[in-house]
């Protein structure tokens, strides 16, 4: 079963159970999708464009909370928090910062990197791994370290 398919499922069973928020979410979500499809690709949907909408939907709703932090409004940014708990459902499961760090550092190896001059060449190969594993940011950070 593709994405849109099992967002469709998910949000028709949202609607018989009354999860305000859920709904809300899911018909986000289908809105991207059938917005990607009549973009005029003429090509259907891949894994990678489902993560790539999911993941976006999921970072905009991080940057929302920081503003909403920022602005005092806790309640609007502990919604985003629900929503973006909502969308990773959908993603594939999320690895730890030591379970990351372990791949990158043999992503690092096998690239011959050895300073931060290398950098151009590691986030490429660590990003084809990692994508929609972990938070990009996490990712970056990382890579930095370990190449310092």
């Amino acid at each position: 079963m593709n994405l849109k398919d099992k967002i469709t499922e998910d949000l028709k069973s949202a609607m018989k159970s009354g999860e305000k928020l859920r709904i809300e979410t899911l018909r986000m979500l289908r809105a991207q999708i059938l917005e990607f499809e009549k973009s005029g690709m003429n090509r259907a949907m891949t894994d990678d464009d489902d993560m790539k909408i999911l993941l976006s939907s999921v970072k905009k709703r991080k940057e929302s909370i920081e503003q909403y932090e920022k602005a005092g409004r806790k309640e609007l940014a502990d919604q985003e928090l629900k929503e973006i708990e909502i969308i990773q459902a959908y993603l594939p499961k999320q690895m730890t910062k030591e379970e990351a760090e372990i791949v990158i550092v043999k992503v690092i190896a096998e690239v011959g990197a050895t300073s931060v001059k290398d950098f151009g060449k590691v986030m490429p190969a660590v990003m084809k791994e990692l994508k929609g594993k972990v938070d990009g940011k996490i990712i970056n950070e990382i890579v930095k370290q370990k190449l310092t």
